[in-house]
């Protein structure tokens, strides 16, 4: 939905004919109602409102079983950053749907409510009855990536037991989540560096798409030891820049202007680089 036009159907779409849409007859125009909701993140207690009723929804399901309209209203709610959404994104965690659950996960880690980590820990350990596994190759029983950076975003020390395992999971893009977890719940800087070090190493490998994940993953966790590399790797400059911003955007809040680090003014210098 991301790729659509704002000129298509909903360029002058107001909060107020969202709602309507996202609660009439028209399965399309609700769709695109959640998913312009949390582009634009209008956020209003009405809007709250019509998105956590439209988690339940059942009118809107494909031949494979799946709710397209749960899965924009669920990841629309995580961008309109209220916590009154997380007990319904809860139980969207128990969606058949695959893709409802990781929407839900990703969501979840938005709204950064520890409430929610024993909730993920179930789902991770696949204990959570009529869930599906993903539609598409390679079929994964839970979105686990979702599930582990959520996990790492929420500091949850007490599951490195349980996300240890997955730095050897047979999917990349898993194991480059697990990395980052790792990095973010690590218990000192040497382990944090070596967790780190291990995400950048994504960087050099070949496949495009991977490593667009890992400039999200250091980005993320605001790696400054990787800046370099992220300026320097076979990948759009946008995304790099991205990424960047992240780090700098760490470094600002260890050492808020006006005395910029010296870690900040490397950074910016590479960002000038690649504008």
């Amino acid at each position: 939905m991301d790729s659509q036009s704002d000129d298509q159907s909903g360029g002058s779409l107001t909060k107020e004919q969202a709602v309507i849409n996202l609660q009439g007859e028209d399965l399309g125009l609700r769709v695109y109602a959640a998913w312009w909701l949390g582009r634009f993140r209008v956020d209003a207690p009405e809007v709250i409102d019509a998105l956590i009723e439209a988690l339940k929804d059942e009118a809107d399901r494909t031949l494979s079983g799946g709710y397209p309209l749960r899965r924009n209203a669920a990841r629309a709610l995580g961008k309109l950053g209220c916590r009154r959404a997380v007990p319904a994104l809860l139980q969207a965690l128990r969606c058949s749907d695959f893709y409802v659950r990781e929407a839900a996960a990703q969501s979840l880690e938005s709204l950064g409510d520890p409430s929610s980590i024993p909730h993920l820990l179930e789902l991770m350990d696949n204990q959570v009855p009529g869930t599906r596994p993903a539609p598409d190759p390679p079929q994964l029983s839970q979105p686990f990536d979702a599930i582990i950076e959520a996990l790492g975003t929420l500091g949850a020390v007490e599951t490195v037991p349980k996300i240890e395992p997955f730095l050897d999971h047979a999917v990349p893009r898993i194991r480059y989540s697990a990395a980052r977890a790792m990095h973010q719940l690590a218990p000192d800087a040497q382990q944090a560096k070596y967790y780190g070090d291990r995400l950048t190493e994504g960087l050099f490998q070949n496949d495009l798409p991977l490593r667009r994940v890992v400039l999200s993953d250091l980005g993320a966790i605001g790696y400054l030891p990787a800046a370099e590399a992220i300026a320097e790797t076979l990948a759009e400059n946008s995304l790099k820049l991205i990424s960047l911003k992240g780090l700098l955007e760490k470094q600002l809040r260890q050492s808020p202007p006006p005395a910029l680090s010296k870690g900040a003014v490397a950074v910016m210098a590479l960002m000038d680089d690649l504008l």
